[in-house]
């Protein structure tokens, strides 16, 4: 069975992906036991909680936190004060936690490390939506994700606002340089993925040569310009005159997007989205009062 997705099998799907990915990071983390709250906590001593933002960001990664909460203990009462894809400012309170304090602590870390990556990733892919406004291109991501982590990388990418190319190597033929190399060239590679109806086929092309190639293959819906100068995009994007979707990719940056954008391509696919995305400061602090979120 195929991974969870983040779109097409509905929120349950991602809530059951995360649930696992959850699991595996408690493990992780917690090993044998938490010996300093066991150490340093009386087990029933009741606490409260808040997570805060400590800089401007888009948040991503509430649902994973919450989970990382109530799988660490069952008893503890989470409430969410933003949504993801919400902005933040210092200062403002994300999500509260009430119930046994120890339990808080252990669940402590792992859950800021879903927050902190994830609302990071989508703070970065709302920059380059942004800068992208007014034009067709959407931004996408690619497969440059922390091992274990695509589903939250992706679900972060969304918050920000950007869409999600394919999700891992079965859901979409996307034939790149290596495969036509092995094939040898384009041709031969899109005649050997016939017969595979409603599949999407994209083609990687790094030369108007290989672009032109492309368009005189059959069932392709995607064409990609791997590391095109802007002038030799915006030419193969008048060369393709909306025959099928065109995607650019390599070396995109803050600095370049909007450029790109100007093109008319369709779609600019961003690793740096997962690969390089640093944290949001996010922090959990003890409050007191009521033992109620």
């Amino acid at each position: 069975m195929s991974p969870a997705r983040p779109d097409g099998q509905g929120p349950s799907a991602a809530a059951e992906g995360l649930a696992a990915i959850v699991a595996g990071a408690l493990a992780e983390d917690i090993g044998s036991g938490d010996i300093t709250t066991i150490l340093t906590t009386d087990p029933e001593t009741p606490g409260r909680a808040v997570i805060r933002s400590n800089q401007e960001g888009v948040l991503a990664g509430a649902l994973a936190a919450c989970i990382v909460f109530t799988t660490a203990d069952p008893s503890l009462e989470v409430v969410s004060s933003k949504k993801d894809g919400a902005r933040v400012s210092p200062g403002d309170t994300v999500m509260r936690i009430a119930g046994r304090w120890a339990s808080i602590l252990t669940a402590e870390r792992t859950a800021l490390n879903f927050l902190q990556r994830m609302s990071g990733i989508a703070t970065l892919t709302a920059e380059f939506v942004r800068l992208v406004e007014g034009t067709r291109a959407k931004i996408t991501d690619t497969r440059k994700t922390a091992p274990g982590l695509r589903l939250t990388d992706k679900l972060a990418v969304r918050a920000g606002g950007g869409v999600n190319h394919r999700f891992g190597l079965y859901d979409m033929i996307l034939i790149k340089d290596n495969h036509i190399a092995a094939a040898g060239g384009i041709t031969a590679a899109v005649a050997r993925c016939g017969g595979r109806p409603g599949m999407a086929v994209e083609v990687e092309t790094k030369t108007p040569d290989q672009v032109a190639e492309a368009l005189r293959c059959p069932g392709i819906t995607r064409i990609m310009l791997d590391n095109f100068t802007v002038d030799s995009m915006r030419e193969a994007v008048r060369m393709i005159g909306g025959r099928v979707e065109v995607e650019a990719s390599g070396n995109v940056s803050l600095a370049n997007v909007r450029a790109i954008a100007g093109t008319g391509v369709d779609f600019i696919s961003v690793g740096a989205l997962t690969h390089s995305a640093p944290a949001l400061d996010l922090s959990l602090d003890y409050v007191s009062g009521p033992s109620r979120p």
